[in-house]
């Protein structure tokens, strides 16, 4: 599998500071080529969100250098990848609070993780910031730890009221901020000539699904260039239409 990586973000129409953290990479392994992407949203209506964000984006970058060629030597597993992934977004759950504590800051951050194979998707997610795949269609892979999200499965709000919940932002759980967290991993079949988006929520509340899928599709998607472009045209969509929150997206393309 071959794989074309991209990223844009934005602060936004009315933050000074960008909370949103991002990386992404193609990486050569011994069994071919692997890609890496992860997402962080710092909380906005927390001190030093941007610090938290970058924390954990940064341990995961270390472990794409690091532990990452070591797996690739024999085989990915699904169970190697939850341990380890859970295993840093719990250490740093624990850092954050510890720091928050030590200088009288509350923090936190969102987390959503991919790494693609040949094989295999590989995703973890802790919080609002969602991971896409688009093949014929677009489909979901994450769920938003929210409290709207957790109303919906209840059946105490429909999807449309959903949209317009002032609660819509208020997270179940974060790294940082909350006092245990409970990762979510998804597994699955990376499909050749598809696209998988990483995004923080300021990049999907004031577009639709139809929007994203669009723009992202694999046609659209067939240079680093015009990843970019689509990207940045759906980023510059949202900003139009006011939204005031930080904008984070990653795509990866296979062929």
């Amino acid at each position: 599998m071959n794989y074309i990586a991209m990223a844009s973000s934005e602060a936004g129409l009315v933050k000074q500071t960008n909370q949103d953290s991002y990386f992404a990479q193609v990486v050569s392994g011994a069994r071919g080529k692997l890609a890496f992407a992860v997402v962080c949203d710092g909380m906005g209506g927390l001190e030093k969100g941007e610090v938290a964000s970058a924390s954990v984006v940064q341990a995961f970058r270390r472990w794409v250098e690091e532990r990452l060629p070591l797996m690739d030597q024999d085989e990915i597993d699904d169970q190697s990848i939850r341990s380890e992934w859970t295993e840093i977004a719990v250490s740093f759950n624990e850092k954050l609070k510890r720091y928050g504590r030590e200088n009288q800051l509350r923090l936190g951050t969102t987390l959503t993780a991919l790494l693609l194979t040949d094989q295999r998707y590989y995703c973890m997610n802790i919080g609002d910031t969602r991971a896409y795949e688009l093949t014929d269609r677009l489909t979901q892979i994450t769920e938003d730890h929210t409290v709207i999200a957790r109303e919906v499965e209840l059946g105490n709000l429909t999807e449309e009221e959903a949209r317009t919940d002032p609660r819509r932002s208020v997270l179940l759980q974060c790294i940082g901020a909350s006092e245990e967290i409970f990762p979510d991993l998804f597994f699955g079949e990376a499909r050749r000539n598809a696209v998988y988006l990483l995004c923080s929520d300021g990049f999907r509340h004031e577009i639709t699904g139809d929007e994203i899928y669009r723009y992202l599709r694999a046609e659209m998607c067939l240079s680093a260039a015009g990843m970019k472009q689509s990207l940045d045209a759906l980023i510059r969509m949202n900003m139009e239409r006011m939204e005031t929150d930080n904008i984070t997206a990653v795509a990866i393309r296979t062929y």
